[in-house]
């Protein structure tokens, strides 16, 4: 046996034992490295080409020592050797403050590479999660890729060096996929219910602060006033009921058929208009009007109930405003009245008109 062959067969042992003490360093260093557990990806829109989206990854199994880089890479491939999806867009992506990876997100520093689609979020002092379950990071300001339906993948790594590539401690790979927004169409069509009830005179009700008449008692349809005299005015009163969906709100308006009639005879019309109410005449002399509890009309919103209400109108053969709201309401009411007065000289007999209510939706 030559010199050389005996060197070969002595020293080869050794030569077999470096090699696997390298292999063992190999592994061991491989195993370094946590595969964290429980993983999910939620995007506040999912819509490809959208922008200003938030991605939440959220996992658990998270290894509880410190971490100095946080790398977040979006590819088309599992392995990261796809390429970042097509028009991703993570040049401003930003780590929100509702991060709780790590105790402190404001001290992290986000670096982002649109070319590559990774994001690096570092700390040069590093931070230890605070616990190993129910951990995120949230990365903001994306704008979606513009392909629906493809896989694609977010590639996260944590590392307690802030070179994002050495000193590996946690990492996952998950899938997620852009969906198409789902045109939904609902026709709601437009409402209004309108009621009319009646209100019992019973010595304290009132309306727009004057005393409703003790016994007069209106229903839905009638306003009956019986026997008026000139030594006391007559006060009645109605309760009107809206609701609907009209998102300008509605209307009521009043008007009568004429002046209340017997035969060739009338009563005269009270001396206030809708636009400028004003107090009823004294009992003795002959009028008819109405009231509003409704302060916000159109206009002079306050007219009837300024200055402690009780200002009255005269009707008129054409609507006039009765009651108003500028936005959709259900079951709003409010109360109206009626008053009559007689003269010492105002022919008898049974004076009669009609009130109309009309309601109208402002859409």
């Amino acid at each position: 046996m030559t010199a050389l062959s005996r060197f070969r067969t002595k020293f080869s042992p050794l030569t077999n034992i470096v090699v696997v003490l390298v292999l063992l360093i190999m592994v061991v260093a491989q195993a370094n490295v946590s595969a964290l557990s429980t993983t999910s990806l939620t995007l506040s829109d999912p819509r490809p080409s959208t922008a200003s989206v938030s991605y939440d990854f959220q996992t658990s199994g998270v290894t509880t020592t410190a971490i100095k880089c946080i790398r977040v890479e979006f590819d088309t491939a599992a392995d990261g050797s796809g390429g970042k999806p097509t028009s991703l867009d993570i040049t401003n992506a930003a780590l929100s403050g509702t991060s709780d990876y790590i105790p402190t997100p404001a001290s992290w520093s986000v670096s982002n590479n649109n070319t590559t689609g990774v994001s690096s979020i570092t700390f040069g002092t590093g931070e230890t999660p605070a616990s190993a379950s129910g951990r995120n990071v949230i990365l903001t300001t994306i704008t979606n890729g513009n392909t629906a339906g493809d896989d694609y993948f977010l590639i996260f790594n944590t590392y307690n060096n802030t070179d994002c590539s050495t000193s590996p401690v946690d990492s996952a790979t998950i899938g997620f996929i852009y969906t198409n927004g789902q045109a939904v169409t609902v026709n709601v069509e437009g409402s209004l219910a309108f009621s009319v009830a009646g209100v019992a005179g019973n010595g304290s009700a009132t309306v727009n602060s004057a005393t409703i008449t003790n016994g007069l008692t209106t229903t839905s349809t009638t306003i009956p006033f019986g026997t008026v005299t000139s030594s006391a005015n007559k006060i009645a009163a109605q309760d009107l009921t809206v609701s609907t969906n009209s998102t300008n709100g509605y209307t009521v308006y009043t008007r009568y058929t004429a002046q209340p009639t017997s035969g060739s005879n009338t009563v005269d019309d009270h001396s206030g208009s809708n636009a400028s109410p004003s107090v009823f005449s004294a009992a003795g002399t002959e009028a008819f009007g109405y009231t509003t509890e409704d302060s916000s009309l159109t206009g002079t919103a306050t007219r009837f109930t300024s200055s402690g209400g009780n200002k009255w109108a005269a009707f008129t053969t054409s609507n006039a405003e009765l009651v108003y709201n500028a936005a959709a309401v259900s079951n709003q009411t409010t109360r109206v009245g009626f008053q009559s007065g007689v003269s010492a000289t105002t022919e008898p007999g049974s004076y009669t008109t009609t009130v109309v209510y009309t309601a109208v939706p402002v859409y």
